[in-house]
């Protein structure tokens, strides 16, 4: 059973100690965020930075990886791979997780203009 709401106060307060320097402490609320609510798309986005600014890049590798399972249409979640494979020093596979993002933010984009008249 998820508690979303928990989840969304952890994934808050996971924020807070990323804006406050704390990055090791939010991991962890980040990491209680998604034991609360595994689906919690913004806690794994967090844990992914935490752990980045944390250092523990091989961490925040893992953590990206997974949440490209969990959305594989989200260019964000690719773009958030890309950068955690750079701070690794993977550059050929940052490179293709970047290019994944890209062609997923142009299929976005097509998807939402056809059969619109933009007037120009």
């Amino acid at each position: 059973m998820t508690d979303s709401h928990t989840a969304d106060a952890l994934s808050h307060r996971g924020l807070d100690l990323l804006a406050g320097d704390k990055p090791a402490e939010a991991a962890q609320a980040f990491r209680a965020a998604i034991a609360a609510d595994p689906a919690h798309v913004e806690a794994h986005h967090g844990l992914v930075r935490a752990l980045r600014d944390a250092g523990q890049i091989d961490h925040s590798v893992a953590a990206a990886m997974v949440l490209t399972a969990l959305t594989p249409n989200d260019p964000l979640a690719y773009t958030a791979l890309s950068i955690a494979l750079q701070h690794a020093g993977h550059i050929p596979e940052a490179e293709a997780a970047a290019a994944r993002a890209r062609i997923l933010e142009w299929k976005l984009e097509l998807q939402s203009t056809p059969g619109k008249d933009s007037g120009q």
